[in-house]
């Protein structure tokens, strides 16, 4: 039996939960003890009561749950005040994203805490899924945050993606077909724009065409690249390497050559970003403008749809949770991937090397 820990989360705007009630009364069965903080699931649409008709118990605060919980399950990274929280041997299970943030990278190795983030859970067939159900959605809010930006009054180029009879499409250009560049390459050709998607993997460029004739898959040669951008209405980036800082794929030369109400939205920004005048925003203040390209860099764009959210990713995060519960969690080869700093060190490879 484990003392699990879910506290309520703190980012400016950030609606989701852990766990909802039914994930949460899962745990329970199985014999641990889940304590809630008070209020933790009201954006999502879950109240106090409904944890506790599941067997949950609702603590008044984040450091009641910190204080007791041997596994601490959160969406987002911590923030300083929840990190001077840890401590030693506590696990973290959590979004942390630390290769684009090294000083919470270094306050964690202080705190003496295992933390283990969702996004580098890795299966031996190299699915990362704790982090898919994320990129569903930020994929296809990406598509309605863009069209939305493209409107005029908005400082957008008033481009409808999908036109009308006797009037352009708009052009959508994606750069990775992963989870989330597939959802947005899926809503935009549903929309009727004319897309193309950028991404080393053949097979997944296949994926991209079947899904209708207004889709293209490109190789990512930097000139096809540059030439894509400089006509997109609305460029997404979407590109991962697992626990790595994206690596810029388009320059702030190109960005500056880009038609003037143009819409950028790097899903990249928590890992850096993939395009170089990507800075991450929150949801209290989206947007920035960068020689005239509208730029939107929220790092948590699932949080704006708290409870798809937190449904998806209850259901994804409950059997690991479960895992992870157990002594032997780290015979598990996915968890042990997910290990990001354990014991004042950093054990992800893609992290030794940032500072």
């Amino acid at each position: 039996m484990m003392i699990i820990g879910i506290p309520r989360e703190i980012r400016v705007l950030e609606g989701r939960v852990g766990l909802t009630p039914a994930a949460a009364g899962q745990l329970v069965t199985q014999g641990h003890r889940v304590l809630v903080e008070q209020g933790a699931g009201v954006l999502s649409g879950y109240s106090d009561d409904a944890y506790q008709a599941a067997g949950v118990t609702l603590v008044k605060d984040a450091a009641a749950v910190y204080g007791q919980a041997e596994m601490v399950v959160k969406v987002k990274e911590p923030q300083p005040e929840e990190v001077a929280m840890l401590r030693e041997g506590q696990l973290l299970f959590s979004y942390l994203h630390l290769a684009a943030e090294p000083e919470l990278m270094r306050s964690l190795q202080k705190s003496g805490a295992t933390a283990v983030a969702f996004e580098t859970v890795e299966t031996d067939q190299r699915q990362l899924p704790l982090l898919a159900p994320m990129s569903d959605i930020a994929g296809r809010v990406a598509v309605q945050v863009g069209t939305h930006l493209l409107h005029q009054p908005q400082g957008g180029r008033g481009i409808l993606l999908g036109g009308v009879p006797a009037a352009e499409r708009g052009s959508v250009v994606i750069l990775g077909a992963g989870v989330a560049g597939g959802n947005a390459a899926l809503l935009a050709a549903a929309m009727g724009a004319e897309v193309k998607v950028f991404d080393l993997n053949r097979d997944k460029l296949a994926q991209m065409r079947a899904l209708g004739d207004n889709v293209t898959g490109l190789h990512p040669y930097p000139d096809a690249l540059h030439e894509a951008a400089l006509n997109a209405d609305l460029l997404i980036g979407a590109v991962l390497v697992t626990g790595e800082r994206a690596p810029h794929l388009v320059s702030a030369d190109t960005v500056a050559g880009m038609r003037e109400g143009s819409v950028i939205i790097d899903i990249s920004v928590d890992q850096g970003g993939c395009i170089e005048t990507t800075k991450p925003t929150d949801y209290t203040d989206p947007v920035f403008v960068v020689d005239g390209v509208v730029h939107f860099g929220v790092t948590n764009m699932p949080g704006a749809v708290p409870r798809t959210a937190s449904q998806a990713l209850s259901a994804a995060l409950t059997p690991w949770v479960s895992r992870l519960a157990q002594a032997d969690w780290q015979q598990n080869p996915a968890l042990a991937r997910g290990i990001n700093v354990q014991n004042g060190e950093v054990v992800h490879p893609a992290l030794k090397q940032v500072t």
